[in-house]
């Protein structure tokens, strides 16, 4: 293949100054030409045979030596100014194809600064840093899913072996059994946020937004975990004001509801307290998940929504690191703003704020 386009190439090169060649020799000629007329009628020279034979002699050869310079001065610029950089681009576009996102190309900067290749060569270099993180991050995501997915399968499969065991009393296969389904709804809490993550990233889920009570469903989503704090012994704190309500997508905002909760709850250690406030603010809804937990140290707080990241490793288990990666898709949809504020072993405080204006256009064009 390599070899084939430099044939091709170098063909393509032949025509190029063969034709060049002879659009510059027709140029000349027609300008030396039209000279020699204008002076032999200003002059009132009379050519005799001698004379046209060996005037078109001299100028047959002044044509085609000024035309093979300027093909040769155009060939050498063209080399230098236009195949060099097309060559290098090429070279760095076929790394790319292969796989390489860590090409880079250095800019010309020739004569003009502002020249057409460096323009594509500064977009070329953008192009293959942005394919790079999105390799990465691919690379990344399927090392990540893999971990992930290979915890609960292998808890899975042991408890599965012991159980297989005819002398397991049944108080021990009660013990493994609850095992497995705590596995088993890991897994499927990790394929469900993997999909519905993946849709909210691809933008095949859009908001639909109509007006709704936003202190109740608060208050059901909170419901909804109400065991865990029981079991826990977690006071609950609750400050929602009422009759606020948003124009928002009402099935997309529980997901930033559910996570926080879910969050507060598992990193507040029992007899802690976890609170939730809901006021409005001018133009703004804003809600306020409070915890007395561990809290997230400022390096840690760098990395809280990337796929897969977990501060606390102590609650690995309990999680999959996909839950504050959801909760920034879903706030980046439906056009509110998150914010946290933590202290380590003092806890942290996740501030939602809903611009409820922009809500309002939202449900107009609705």
């Amino acid at each position: 293949m390599k070899k084939r386009n430099d044939h091709r190439h170098a063909l393509y090169m032949l025509r190029s100054c063969v034709t060049f060649f002879l659009l510059i020799a027709f140029i000349i000629t027609c300008c030396m030409l039209l000279f020699q007329s204008v002076l032999g009628r200003s002059l009132h020279i009379t050519y005799t045979e001698e004379n046209i034979r060996m005037a078109a002699i001299l100028t047959m050869g002044n044509v085609i030596f000024l035309s093979l310079l300027c093909t040769a001065v155009d060939a050498v610029r063209r080399r230098f100014m236009v195949e060099r950089p097309v060559r290098r681009i090429t070279e760095a576009a076929e790394k790319i194809a292969d796989g390489d996102f860590s090409v880079r190309i250095k800019p010309l900067h020739g004569l003009d600064s502002e020249s057409g290749f460096d323009v594509i060569i500064d977009c070329f270099n953008r192009m293959a840093e942005e394919l790079g993180g999105v390799e990465t991050l691919r690379t990344d995501f399927i090392a990540n899913v893999s971990h992930e997915l290979k915890t609960p399968l292998s808890v899975i499969q042991n408890y599965g072996v012991m159980l297989k065991s005819p002398e397991l009393p049944d108080e021990k296969r009660i013990e493994y059994a609850e095992e497995l389904l705590s596995a088993s709804r890991r897994l499927s809490d990790l394929i469900t946020n993997i999909l519905r993550l993946n849709r909210l990233e691809n933008q095949q889920i859009y908001p639909s937004a109509r007006r709704f009570d936003l202190g109740e469903q608060l208050c059901r989503c909170l419901l909804e975990f109400e065991s865990t704090w029981e079991r826990k012994n977690i006071e609950i704190e609750t400050d929602i004001e009422n009759d606020v309500t948003v124009v928002s997508d009402e099935e997309l905002l529980p997901i930033i509801w559910d996570n926080l909760f879910s969050n507060a709850l598992k990193f507040t250690e029992p007899g802690g307290v976890v609170s939730v406030s809901m006021k409005a603010d001018g133009e703004y809804a804003v809600v306020t998940v409070k915890d007395t937990g561990c809290g997230i140290s400022p390096e840690t707080g760098k990395h809280i929504f990337e796929k897969f990241y977990q501060g606390d490793t102590s609650h690995a288990s309990q999680g999959n690191g996909l839950g504050l990666a959801l909760v920034k898709r879903v706030v980046d949809i439906v056009g509110a703003d998150i914010s946290v504020e933590s202290e380590v072993g003092r806890g942290s405080a996740f501030t939602v704020r809903i611009d409820r204006r922009a809500d309002e256009k939202a449900e107009t064009h609705a």
